[in-house]
């Protein structure tokens, strides 16, 4: 009998900083989970671009991929993703055909159409409040890595992008972004942890609206999920405490810095800011091992997703560490991750 095809395991990481760091260590963090996270097993590591954030230390994701990519040897390595609307196309192929060029393989350019940042520092990045044709931009800079690299700019060549093209996903967390992500044949890549609500709808419009293409054959689905996990559901409700006081008061101070567990435990919600809690964290996989392994179990049956990502905003950086082992063990038996030690360990 044939084995089963494993479900590839990821890491998304917004390089969070807590209140009592800096984003120097947050930084540091994120070089040391790297390679942790390759030893359990895990396929990708994405870093999210964010802008005028204190909070979110990935202002230049480019950075980041190059330093993380050279730490390690099997892991991909790329953004999840790059906002297009702050860059010029040409500048984004140039970066990730050196990446590609340098790590060939394991780099991977996840577009997204959100600025990640507030409208005065979009504006002071795109230098341009005029209208902004993502499918354009899309189209333009796919075209630089193409064999002649003209780009529809010929006679401008994105030098090394030619013959250099890292694997390319779009990003969405609505209807919307899935169907031009099927339209232009290109995995899709479906912010759960933002918007757990739609992903049924966008993926249904995903696949409904694919056409195979030069960047897939067929329709291939990541779904990523904030996951804080721990040997207690409590335990990993308390390290959520974080996140929850970051979804409660986004709005508030929306550049503030995440607070500890114990601060967050302080503060007490409105009943609009819990029901906001309850409605994005329910989904999410919080909780201890067995409570995780069955709401993937769950978020696999209702999206047949292809691949699924976590990312853990935890304050503690061994618990953080901790929660991406705890992860990798619950999930091994569902054929989720890399991790077959822990699987045949779990199923003897």
């Amino acid at each position: 009998m044939t084995e089963a095809k494993r479900i590839p395991l990821s890491v998304l990481d917004t390089v969070p900083v807590f209140e009592g760091g800096d984003a120097g260590q947050a930084l540091r963090n994120a070089l040391e989970l790297a390679p942790h996270v390759e030893r359990l097993g895990y396929a990708r590591y994405w870093f999210a671009e964010h802008h005028n954030t204190p909070g979110l230390a990935t202002s230049s994701p480019g950075v980041l991929i190059g330093r993380i990519a050279a730490l390690t040897e099997s892991l991909r390595v790329g953004a999840g993703g790059v906002m297009l609307p702050n860059h010029a196309p040409l500048a984004v192929a140039e970066q990730f055909g050196t990446l590609e060029a340098l790590h060939p393989g394991r780099i991977d350019l996840g577009l997204g159409r959100a600025p990640g940042t507030d409208p005065a520092t979009a504006r002071l990045l795109r230098r341009t409040d005029g209208a902004y044709d993502f499918p354009r931009a899309v189209a333009e800079l796919l075209g630089y890595f193409a064999p002649d690299g003209g780009g529809g700019q010929a006679p401008i060549q994105a030098v090394p992008a030619p013959g250099h093209l890292p694997e390319t996903w779009l990003l969405g967390s609505s209807p919307n972004g899935a169907r031009l992500a099927g339209a232009l044949g290109a995995p899709f890549a479906y912010a759960y942890h933002f918007n757990p609500m739609s992903v049924t709808e966008a993926l249904d419009v995903y696949r409904a609206s694919f056409r195979p293409s030069p960047l897939g054959e067929r329709p291939r689905v990541l779904v990523a999920v904030f996951a804080a996990v721990a040997d207690t559901d409590a335990e990993a409700d308390w390290l959520a405490g974080s996140v929850k006081y970051g979804i409660a008061r986004a709005q508030q101070d929306p550049r503030g810095l995440f607070p500890t567990p114990a601060q967050a435990a302080e503060m007490n919600f409105a009943p609009a800011e819990q029901a906001m809690i309850r409605m994005l964290i329910e989904p999410q996989w919080v909780g201890s091992p067995e409570t995780v392994r069955q709401k993937a179990r769950d978020l696999l049956r209702r999206t047949g997703a292809d691949e699924l990502m976590a990312m853990t905003t935890v304050h503690d950086h061994a618990a953080r560490a901790r929660s991406y082992e705890l992860l990798a063990d619950a999930l091994a038996a569902e054929g989720i991750g890399g991790r077959e030690d822990a699987a045949a360990s779990v199923g003897a």
